[in-house]
């Protein structure tokens, strides 16, 4: 019986292709003999990716039945174990006896949902098929134990909501005219981005009614399924008040500690360890991202508070009521973002704070490449001094001199001790004119 599901869920995904999308920034491999995981958020776009890389095969010369997609997100497969998951190969075969196995692309949607799963993709890796692509949404397809089961085959793809360059293109909004009047409305746009979500269903639903109803079905599709229920946790609103402080503390450095005492305080009883692990577990499921303090000594990066990112300033303007001083911090959270988006396996980004502060400390390549601070207005005198002291400060200590503050509007360069700082508006430089 649940080879016959499994055969009309193949069906259906074959009817659907080539599939109507809209273009992301960033493509899959094709053809390169590797497991390819694409690892990202709920509903930022794992499946469309592997969407535009079936359609690609199929421009290619790749018949369709020569591609295989199941989504085990499907109420029907929810008993699946990794024991049945045999079935799906034995199911394809069956429905075209006359396609050679190891001609096969096969994409496998939220896998993760089966518990060792890893080992039944390691194993038609080696017997079957050489281009396999899996996405989910849990930090287990990031895993040290996945990359040792898989023993170095994938290659990662991480996926994210909409960049300003992808939410311009959903909105149908040019960025390439120089014209006064299109600049403009890209001005406008970005500022639209700031307080937007950038998940693409959102993006692409008129209703300001419905986005908020979408972007509240996915925090709590977060909270209780991705991690109170992978997790076990029972303590449902402790965990929903612990996750709502990180939210709010955005742009500061958070104390785990100081959450706790204040659980306590309320009469709420919680382990401190606990939350802790729950600190980990809500960037597990990649709501947020947390970055460390700059220090030249490894032991006391790891012990300072760290800053935690959310993953969608729609998101979080969704569960938190938006306060006035919010542009500023939603501005840094999408430079924070556009960075994190750029990076590769090496690079880091760390915060830095001594007497003054530096919002982005960027390393590349083992060396620490620009400095960023990041503020919706610099016309405030005392503002504009300091986000100069702190750039200026981190510059002394890091011993770096690309120097850059990102505002919602201004583009000039500064001379200050003999160092230039570009101040740089922030949608020329998400776009990358600067």
């Amino acid at each position: 019986m649940r080879k016959d599901t499994i055969k009309s869920l193949i069906a259906l995904k074959q009817h659907e292709m080539p599939f109507v999308v809209i273009h992301r920034d960033e493509e899959l491999p094709l053809n390169r003999k590797k497991i390819i995981t694409i690892p990202g958020v709920r509903r930022c776009g794992k499946s469309t990716l592997m969407m535009i890389a079936i359609n690609a095969l199929i421009e290619s010369g790749v018949p369709m039945k020569n591609i295989l997609w199941i989504g085990f997100d499907d109420e029907r497969l929810n008993k699946m174990t990794s024991d049945d998951l045999d079935e799906v190969i034995v199911s394809y075969m069956e429905m075209y006896p006359d396609v050679s196995i190891k001609d096969v692309y096969m994409f496998f949607d939220e896998i993760q949902i089966i518990e060792g799963w890893e080992y039944f993709i390691l194993r038609v890796y080696k017997s079957y098929c050489k281009n396999i692509y899996i996405c989910g949404s849990n930090a287990t397809m990031l895993s040290t134990e996945l990359f040792t089961a898989l023993r170095g085959y994938p290659l990662e793809h991480k996926t994210y909501p909409l960049s300003f360059n992808e939410y311009c293109r959903f909105k149908g909004i040019g960025t390439d005219s120089s014209l006064e009047q299109d600049r403009a409305k890209v001005r406008n746009a970005f500022v639209e981005y700031n307080q937007a979500s950038a998940f693409p269903e959102v993006v692409l639903t008129p209703s300001e009614m419905e986005k908020l109803q979408l972007l509240n079905g996915y925090f709590d599709t977060m909270l209780l399924k991705d991690i109170a229920e992978h997790y076990e946790i029972a303590n449902l609103p402790v965990l929903r008040y612990f996750v709502k402080r990180i939210m709010a503390n955005l742009s500061k450095p958070t104390s785990i500690l100081a959450i706790y005492n204040d659980l306590k305080s309320q009469g709420l009883r919680i382990n401190k360890d606990e939350l802790y692990r729950w600190a980990d577990y809500v960037c597990d499921v990649f709501l947020f991202v947390r970055i460390s303090k700059y220090e030249r000594s490894l032991a006391k990066e790891q012990k300072s508070r760290k800053k935690y990112y959310c993953i969608d300033n729609g998101l979080r303007s969704a569960v938190l009521l938006p306060q006035s001083d919010d542009n500023g911090k939603l501005l840094e959270n999408i430079v924070f973002l556009h960075l994190y988006r750029s990076l590769r396996p090496a690079d880091r980004i760390f915060y830095f704070q001594e007497s003054s502060e530096c919002d982005f400390v960027v390393q590349r390549n083992e060396r620490i490449d620009e400095l960023i601070q990041v503020t919706w207005d610099m016309s405030d005198d005392n503002t504009r001094e300091r986000e100069i002291n702190g750039l200026l400060e981190a510059s002394k200590a890091t011993r770096c001199d690309r120097l850059s503050i990102i505002t919602i509007d201004e583009e000039r360069s500064l001379e200050r001790n003999g160092k230039r700082i570009h101040v740089v508006p922030a949608w020329k430089w998400a776009l990358g004119k600067y």
